[in-house]
Protein backbone atom coordinates (compact mmCIF):
# COMPACT_ATOMS: atom_id res chain seq x y z
CA UNK A 1 0.00 0.00 0.00
CA UNK A 2 1.28 3.31 -1.01
CA UNK A 3 0.95 6.52 0.63
CA UNK A 4 1.18 9.98 -0.39
CA UNK A 5 1.88 12.38 2.48
CA UNK A 6 1.45 16.45 1.78
CA UNK A 7 1.06 18.81 4.33
CA UNK A 8 -2.18 18.13 4.89
CA UNK A 9 -3.44 15.49 3.39
CA UNK A 10 -2.59 12.01 2.98
CA UNK A 11 -3.60 9.72 -0.15
CA UNK A 12 -3.40 5.96 0.38
CA UNK A 13 -3.44 3.62 -2.36
CA UNK A 14 -4.96 0.14 -2.30
CA UNK A 15 -3.00 -0.55 -5.39
CA UNK A 16 -0.51 -3.73 -5.38
CA UNK A 17 2.87 -1.88 -6.02
CA UNK A 18 5.47 -4.80 -6.05
CA UNK A 19 8.81 -4.30 -5.38
CA UNK A 20 9.96 -6.53 -8.15
CA UNK A 21 13.24 -5.85 -10.85
CA UNK A 22 12.29 -6.74 -13.95
CA UNK A 23 13.41 -6.49 -16.92
CA UNK A 24 12.61 -3.14 -19.40
CA UNK A 25 10.98 -5.38 -21.68
CA UNK A 26 8.59 -7.19 -18.85
CA UNK A 27 8.46 -3.60 -17.30
CA UNK A 28 6.57 -2.17 -20.75
CA UNK A 29 4.56 -5.55 -21.01
CA UNK A 30 2.92 -4.71 -17.68
CA UNK A 31 3.01 -0.80 -18.30
CA UNK A 32 1.06 -2.40 -21.41
CA UNK A 33 -1.99 -4.71 -19.47
CA UNK A 34 -1.76 -1.66 -16.92
CA UNK A 35 -2.99 0.88 -19.57
CA UNK A 36 -5.28 -1.51 -20.96
CA UNK A 37 -7.10 -2.15 -17.51
CA UNK A 38 -7.24 1.84 -16.56
CA UNK A 39 -8.70 2.06 -20.46
CA UNK A 40 -11.25 -0.46 -19.40
CA UNK A 41 -12.23 0.86 -16.27
CA UNK A 42 -12.48 4.73 -17.49
CA UNK A 43 -14.94 2.97 -20.42
CA UNK A 44 -16.69 1.36 -17.99
CA UNK A 45 -17.40 4.34 -15.95
CA UNK A 46 -17.93 6.49 -18.84
CA UNK A 47 -21.09 4.06 -20.10
CA UNK A 48 -22.81 3.63 -16.71
CA UNK A 49 -22.45 7.60 -16.22
CA UNK A 50 -23.65 8.31 -19.65
CA UNK A 51 -26.78 6.26 -18.80
CA UNK A 52 -27.43 7.80 -15.71
CA UNK A 53 -26.11 11.17 -15.14
CA UNK A 54 -24.92 12.14 -19.01
CA UNK A 55 -23.80 15.84 -18.13
CA UNK A 56 -23.72 18.45 -15.59
CA UNK A 57 -23.16 21.73 -16.22
CA UNK A 58 -21.56 24.61 -13.48
CA UNK A 59 -25.09 25.15 -11.81
CA UNK A 60 -25.43 21.36 -11.09
CA UNK A 61 -21.89 21.84 -9.02
CA UNK A 62 -23.05 25.22 -7.44
CA UNK A 63 -26.45 23.44 -6.01
CA UNK A 64 -23.59 20.52 -4.60
CA UNK A 65 -21.43 22.92 -3.03
CA UNK A 66 -23.83 25.23 -1.84
CA UNK A 67 -26.29 21.96 -0.89
CA UNK A 68 -22.75 20.52 1.17
CA UNK A 69 -21.90 24.74 2.92
CA UNK A 70 -25.90 24.66 4.34
CA UNK A 71 -25.30 21.35 5.66
CA UNK A 72 -21.57 22.18 7.28
CA UNK A 73 -23.41 25.43 8.74
CA UNK A 74 -26.11 23.39 10.08
CA UNK A 75 -23.91 20.53 11.85
CA UNK A 76 -21.84 23.74 13.23
CA UNK A 77 -24.77 25.34 14.21
CA UNK A 78 -26.02 22.64 16.34
CA UNK A 79 -22.29 21.91 18.03
CA UNK A 80 -22.44 25.89 19.16
CA UNK A 81 -26.13 25.28 20.21
CA UNK A 82 -24.88 22.58 22.27
CA UNK A 83 -21.88 23.95 23.66
CA UNK A 84 -23.04 27.04 24.91
CA UNK A 85 -25.54 24.77 26.72
CA UNK A 86 -22.02 23.84 29.23
CA UNK A 87 -23.63 20.99 30.03
CA UNK A 88 -22.56 16.97 29.02
CA UNK A 89 -24.39 16.37 25.40
CA UNK A 90 -27.61 13.96 25.60
CA UNK A 91 -27.54 10.99 23.60
CA UNK A 92 -30.04 12.63 21.27
CA UNK A 93 -27.91 15.82 21.05
CA UNK A 94 -24.76 13.69 19.85
CA UNK A 95 -26.94 11.25 17.40
CA UNK A 96 -28.59 14.61 15.57
CA UNK A 97 -24.65 15.97 15.39
CA UNK A 98 -23.39 12.38 14.01
CA UNK A 99 -26.05 12.88 11.63
CA UNK A 100 -25.43 16.30 10.30
CA UNK A 101 -21.63 15.69 9.92
CA UNK A 102 -22.48 12.55 8.19
CA UNK A 103 -24.86 14.66 5.68
CA UNK A 104 -21.94 17.31 5.36
CA UNK A 105 -19.39 14.77 4.44
CA UNK A 106 -21.54 12.38 2.03
CA UNK A 107 -22.81 16.23 -0.06
CA UNK A 108 -19.07 17.18 0.30
CA UNK A 109 -17.73 13.58 -1.05
CA UNK A 110 -20.42 13.74 -3.99
CA UNK A 111 -19.58 16.93 -4.83
CA UNK A 112 -15.75 15.97 -4.90
CA UNK A 113 -16.91 12.57 -6.49
CA UNK A 114 -18.21 14.66 -9.75
CA UNK A 115 -15.57 16.89 -10.01
CA UNK A 116 -13.30 13.77 -10.73
CA UNK A 117 -15.74 12.48 -13.21
CA UNK A 118 -15.47 15.61 -15.07
CA UNK A 119 -11.54 15.29 -14.97
CA UNK A 120 -11.45 11.57 -15.67
CA UNK A 121 -13.78 12.55 -18.62
CA UNK A 122 -16.23 9.79 -16.82
CA UNK A 123 -18.81 12.62 -17.50
CA UNK A 124 -19.16 15.77 -19.71
CA UNK A 125 -19.11 19.25 -18.65
CA UNK A 126 -21.84 21.51 -20.22
CA UNK A 127 -20.56 25.41 -20.14
CA UNK A 128 -22.73 27.96 -21.84
CA UNK A 129 -21.23 29.89 -24.95
CA UNK A 130 -19.43 32.91 -23.77
CA UNK A 131 -21.77 36.02 -24.23
CA UNK A 132 -19.80 38.59 -27.07
CA UNK A 133 -19.80 41.69 -25.42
Amino acid sequence: MSKTVTSSYRSVSDRFEPDLVQSPAEQRKLRGHLEQIDYTVFAANQAVLKKTIHTVGIEDFQNLALSASKARSAWVDAAMSAARSRSPLEKTEVERLSLLRAAYEELSEAYDAMRRMVERGYLRLEVPPAKAG
